[in-house]
């Protein structure tokens, strides 16, 4: 296999900076005005126990409405101003209603986003009729959770002079591919053999074990959105930044996977794990 040329390489870093470092907490505090963290801590007891439970239901139905709507058209530029919109207005109840409204406003935010991540896997090259392609494009909402920091996450440490949280570096990406691979493998066996069906033992696991991951991402959102001076405008941006948030995930995955079909798995990790450690250290001799 050659090696990367220059420009994959520039291609590879962005991708590097967006899966490494997600930001999407830090996003959502610039419109609130407060920390999410503490935002989390203010939620009723009964709507974070019911977080996991609402985001599997909205993934399975977001699943289901795909398999029977995504197809291979050419590939072409995203829409992802238009589901952007789309997801603005989606938001806007949630910023009217508050944290109540996750049940309603929620499975319908996560098809939104599951039709963006689709357009940009074909623009990307993918084929969505293939079981793996669209597999790979639920795995965007567990590559875009920040389940790394969760206590008992899966976390790579590059560098061991990196302790504190500031200059901690986490290749959460592969490791959350690799934690995903053995469930993904079996549901694409599913798919394979021509059945749609998402309650299937296989795909309920799947789909049960990124809802965990995509949890961390949509409790930040509530939290935002519960803050009673958001109103419907804030809850229509916050949306807004949250599906630009997996848009923007999504492009950096399927452009590490068009890597890979043109160079092989093996050398865009290596180069991948180098351009990681390379923001480490440039973090730690600062």
């Amino acid at each position: 296999m050659p090696e990367l040329t220059a420009a994959d390489i520039a291609l590879l870093a962005a991708a590097v900076a967006q899966l490494e470092r997600p930001g999407l907490a830090a996003r959502l505090a610039g419109v609130v005005g407060t920390p999410v963290e503490r935002l989390i801590e203010r939620l009723p007891d009964a709507v974070q126990s019911e977080i996991n439970g609402a985001t599997e239901h909205a993934l399975t139905k977001a699943l289901a409405v795909a398999a029977k709507t995504l197809d291979d058209e050419q590939p072409k530029t995203p829409w992802n101003l238009t589901h952007k919109i789309a997801a603005t207005f989606s938001g806007v109840a949630g910023g009217m209603f508050g944290a109540p409204a996750l049940f309603v406003e929620l499975p319908i935010t996560t098809m939104i986003i599951l039709r963006s991540i689709g357009d940009i896997a074909r623009s990307k090259g993918e084929k969505l009729s293939d079981p793996e392609t669209r597999l790979a494009c639920l795995e965007v909402f567990a590559l875009g959770s920040g389940d790394d920091r969760r206590p008992g996450g899966a976390i790579e440490v590059l560098s061991e002079g990196a302790r504190s949280e500031e200059g901690l570096i986490r290749v959460g990406y592969f490791v959350t591919r690799a934690a995903l691979a053995q469930q993904v493998t079996a549901a694409a066996e599913i798919l394979t053999k021509g059945t749609t069906l998402v309650t299937s033992s296989a795909m309920t696991r799947l789909i049960s074990n990124i809802a965990s991951r995509f949890g961390v991402a949509v409790s930040e959102k509530v939290a935002a959105q519960a803050i009673p001076i958001v109103g419907a405008i804030g809850g229509g941006l916050i949306n807004a930044l949250f599906v630009d948030h997996f848009q923007n995930t999504a492009d950096a995955h399927f452009t590490v996977r068009a890597l890979e079909r043109k160079y092989g798995a093996d050398l865009v990790k290596r180069e991948y794990e180098r351009i990681a450690r390379g923001g480490v250290e440039r973090l730690t001799q600062g």
